[in-house]
């Protein structure tokens, strides 16, 4: 019993510190060490032989894509083009369109490759611009984001290459566009009861005479863009997407790998690696090309890529700290409890690894850090159970994806927190729909996709 206080304990103090602004690199070890202590496990021990080999683990296998990503997104940055894709989208749409208009922006950018920190920074002023002309309270900017940037170009998507669509991918042997129909559906309904959320929300304001807000120093509209047309702009997005289905699926399959079963290889086989092989090259290559086209546009690419590089240590050590701490919680004997009541629930593997995972992401405040926690713990165990209920490893994956998309934007996420600093907003002012179409909305669609999963299977 104590030992389950200890876990609830570090967890509170986690999610409130966090929220607080404490650093989640620090909060990692000391919480792991209080659950520790209270389930009366050798602290130093803990730390070096348990929370360390998870957390350098985590950084071992995903750095690239981190890097890469920050890499690509400072150049879509720098160059003007990810403005120059808002712009266009906005102005195919028209003004009249804001919530869509900003909604359709995030969702491109993220699909795209580009972070979702990125994004914020770069679509937040042609929003205010959009919502100030429109009259749409500010407060709804943020969720507004979030649904384009945190939801269904995250989690549901096929392809999308984003880290939470990446982490599944060693555990099942799958590629970025599994369970691709069971995906869209889950995009849809992730996009749709978003967007009618919003509008409503736009709507009733509306009625109660509530426009934009107070004017503040926050410039009169979006800033003029001087990168790249649309079409060359949108280009090294659909190089990213494109190469990412070509190599995963017909290019890297078809190659003699038999060489990866060395053991100086890690004795492993093509499935195991070909989802972030496939990745890293597709960020590669429209990096590049992106760098080829903008030429002329990027005054400093020297310090881009320094900066990119820069930006993507912090992230990644974030999240390999809260995956330590999870590391830690899982091998605890109160957790070894907690899990069994997980599987005692009922509804086979898929309820199991969704509620599991689903939770992780939401005490941890990261879907890419609940998601390697549960995966790790319980990811084999769960293929098993499925294969031999016939279940495909695709559909595991997906319902993985989208069960670490919900619970995971509670207030304590760093991305919220982020998104509300940028807004210059409060989580009294915005939170609560954000909430809605960040958490309500995409555990809906998880439902959806784990009953449709349950009687048709992975399609």
């Amino acid at each position: 019993m104590i030992g389950f206080l200890g876990i609830i304990l570090s967890l509170g103090l986690l999610i409130l510190l966090a929220y607080r602004g404490a650093s989640v690199l620090v909060l990692g070890p000391v919480m792991a060490l209080v659950a520790a202590v209270f389930s009366l496990q050798p602290g130093l021990a803990t730390y070096t032989q348990v929370f360390m080999p998870a957390m350098g683990g985590f950084v071992i296998t995903y750095f690239p894509l981190f890097l890469l990503g920050a890499v690509f997104g400072r150049f879509m940055q720098s160059s003007g083009a990810a403005t120059s894709i808002a712009n266009g989208i906005v102005d195919r749409l028209g003004a009249a369109q804001a919530i869509p208009a900003v909604v359709l922006a995030c969702a491109v950018l993220t699909y795209g490759g580009v972070s979702l920190f990125v994004v914020a920074f770069a679509v937040y002023p042609i929003a205010v611009a959009l919502f100030r002309s429109a009259d749409i309270p500010k407060r709804l900017i943020p969720a507004t984001i979030a649904l384009g940037a945190f939801t269904f170009t995250m989690t549901a998507l096929p392809g999308t290459p984003a880290i939470q669509n990446a982490i599944p991918l060693p555990y099942f042997g799958t590629t970025p566009f599994a369970a691709p129909g069971l995906g869209v559906i889950a995009a849809l309904i992730m996009a749709v009861g978003g967007l009618a959320w919003l509008v409503f929300r736009q709507r009733s304001a509306q009625t109660a005479r509530e426009g934009y807000g107070p004017a503040v120093d926050e410039g009169s509209a979006a800033p003029d863009s001087n990168g790249p047309p649309f079409a060359l702009a949108a280009l090294p997005i659909g190089v990213v997407i494109a190469l990412n289905y070509l190599l995963s699926v017909h290019i890297f399959p078809a190659l003699d790998t038999s060489y990866l079963a060395q053991p100086r290889f890690g004795a492993t086989e093509i499935s195991e690696v070909r989802g972030i092989w496939a990745i890293t090259v597709s960020l590669t290559v429209a990096t590049l090309l992106l760098v080829a086209l903008n030429a002329r546009r990027l005054e400093a690419p020297k310090d881009d890529l320094t900066a990119g590089a820069n930006a993507s240590v912090l992230p990644i050590f974030n999240t390999a700290s809260l995956v330590g701490f999870g590391a830690v919680i899982a091998a605890l004997p109160a957790f070894a409890t907690v899990s069994s009541a997980v599987e005692g629930m009922g509804g086979g593997p898929l309820v199991s690894l969704a509620v599991s995972t689903g939770l992780l992401a939401g005490l941890t405040g990261s879907a890419s850090g609940g998601m390697s926690i549960a995966l790790e713990a319980v990811g084999a165990q769960y293929l098993e159970q499925a294969q031999a209920m016939g279940l495909s490893p695709d559909l595991l994956h997906r319902v993985t994806t989208l069960a670490t998309g919900g619970l995971d934007a509670l207030p304590h996420n760093g991305a919220v927190i982020t998104l509300l600093a940028i807004c210059g907003l409060t989580h009294r002012d915005s939170y609560g729909d954000i909430a809605v179409v960040a958490v309500v909305i995409p555990l809906i669609a998880l439902v959806a996709v784990v009953i449709l999963g349950t009687l048709f299977g992975s399609f």
